[in-house]
């Protein structure tokens, strides 16, 4: 089992999600009604936070602290999220890509087909070797060109 808390796991409820952001709850109401940060919500429509969220309401109190308006920490925050959620797809496909690699060693072999091109072999099979003799000359300056 995985001694780490998943950091998306919505499990605060919205007193200790406040208190752990050192904000009021109302605050992390009107937070969730703007969109700024939007928690999870139980089966009876309880907010419920997770570790990121708090991260979250953290960031946008320094950021609103600094000057920065709502509607431009709105946008940070939608833009971080786009780049987490492709990060957990990143994630995910080289996972998959691992395990592809694992169940199907050696499955793609390719060569060098007679005229340069590339060629699938099955897996076991070998290429046939070329008896051909082909003699090679450099170009020197002012031969003309193909």
């Amino acid at each position: 089992m995985d001694d780490e808390l998943d950091a998306d796991a919505p499990i605060f409820a919205i007193a200790v999600a406040a208190e752990l952001a050192n904000m009021h709850p109302q605050t992390l109401r009107q937070y969730d009604r703007l969109g700024l940060v939007v928690p999870g919500r139980t089966q009876g429509g309880s907010r419920r936070y997770s570790s990121r969220h708090i991260g979250q309401l953290r960031e946008v109190a320094r950021l609103s602290s600094e000057g920065m308006s709502l509607p431009a920490i709105a946008r940070l925050l939608a833009l971080e999220e786009h780049v987490h959620a492709l990060t957990r797809r990143v994630t995910e496909l080289e996972r998959q890509l691992s395990a592809e690699r694992q169940s199907r060693p050696g499955a793609r072999v390719f060569a060098a087909g007679a005229t340069g091109s590339v060629v699938t072999l099955r897996h076991g099979s070998r290429v046939r070797r070329a008896t051909d003799v082909v003699l090679w000359r450099p170009r020197r300056p002012g031969d003309d060109a193909d």
